[in-house]
C-alpha cells in the first residue's frame, strides 16, 4: 500500500509540474488516502505484536 502511496505522490508531482493541476491534485489526493491507511495498518500491527496476539506458542 505504501508502494501506491509513492508511486501516486509521483504522479501528482510529474503532473503538477507539467501543468494538469486537476490530475495533480486527484493523485495528491489517493496519494494521501493511501498513506494515512497505510500508516493506521501499521500501528495496528505493531500493538498486535506488543500483545502477542498472533504469535506462534
Amino acid at each position: 500500500m505504501l508502494k501506491w502511496a509513492i508511486i501516486f505522490a509521483i504522479i501528482s508531482l510529474v503532473a503538477g509540474v507539467l501543468g494538469f493541476t486537476g490530475v495533480a491534485s486527484g493523485a495528491a489526493g489517493i496519494a494521501k488516502i493511501l498513506f494515512y491507511i497505510f500508516i493506521v495498518v501499521a500501528v495496528i500491527f505493531v500493538v498486535l505484536a506488543l500483545l502477542g496476539i498472533g504469535a506462534v506458542a
